[in-house]
């Protein structure tokens, strides 16, 4: 009972927030009257505190831009997580934009959808993405290409890293910087995961989405670690798959730490 009063209790927030806040965006958008951003911090905000989770930050996102963030990816809460605290640009799958609702609200976050299953277009989404990073905003790549389990990360793909390289080659900027982030859920009401158990917080394939989030809104509970590395310079000499390899160490480093010793 307790479990389905939390599910009541929590949707009841995000759907009020929701009334509220995105009319808000929508004409801070449309006016540019004020910035955006503050509905729309403030509405992941209130999913976070729904879903019942307690963020920790280890370190610091860097100062310096353009900035290319890579973080492993366990589930859809991880932009949840991080748009609650940055103003952010997510790269994301193209499928997201047909999901019912939600891809409409996702919509607003002003992602850069990518096709990784069509590679003629790998070109194209890689001019986007760098056109993008023209700006100050940080643009947040998850080179897994999947979700994992929350217990180790897949191997990181370089295609997309190729961004870096587009923005230094359309002279943009002569130096980019490529930041390694871990996403580590470690706690369930107080108590270490353990590792058949952090799957909780993990959506993997092609599990249903509705049954997930039912789950984390009853149990609630969640501690999430965010953890930032240090950042390296990516200049017209660094190799692709070198600038991945380093990212995929720090980010495994930093989640295998966390996992051993959560805060």
């Amino acid at each position: 009972m307790i479990g389905w009063a939390r599910l009541v209790i929590a949707l009841t927030c995000v759907i009020l927030a929701t009334l509220v806040l995105v009319p808000i965006q929508i004409i801070a958008m449309w006016t540019g009257w004020f910035s955006e951003n503050f509905a729309r911090s403030l509405w992941h905000g209130v999913n976070i505190k729904a879903l019942g989770f307690r963020i920790h930050v280890v370190g610091e996102m860097t100062p310096q831009r353009p900035l290319l963030i890579a973080s492993n990816h366990i589930s859809w809460t991880d932009i949840e997580v991080m748009a609650s605290l940055f103003d952010m640009t997510f790269i994301a799958k193209s499928d997201i934009d047909k999901w019912p609702v939600i891809g409409k609200l996702f919509r607003l976050q002003r992602p850069i959808y990518v096709e990784r299953e069509r590679r003629r277009k790998t070109g194209q989404q890689a001019s986007e993405i760098a056109q993008r990073m023209a700006g100050d905003q940080p643009i947040v790549l998850f080179p897994e290409g999947t979700t994992g389990d929350g217990n180790m990360i897949l191997p990181f793909k370089t295609s997309l890293f190729g961004a870096a390289a587009l923005s230094i080659g359309s002279g943009i900027r002569e130096t980019v910087h490529i930041q390694p982030v871990a996403v580590v859920y470690t706690r369930v009401q107080g108590v270490p995961m353990g590792r058949l158990h952090r799957p909780l917080a993990a959506w993997i394939g092609d599990s249903e989405l509705l049954p997930h989030l039912s789950a984390l809104l009853r149990g609630g509970g969640i501690d999430v670690e965010l953890h930032f590395g240090q950042p390296i310079e990516f200049s017209d000499r660094t190799s692709r798959k070198e600038a991945a390899r380093q990212v995929e160490t720090q980010v495994r480093a930093m989640m295998q730490t966390a996992l051993r010793d959560p805060l």
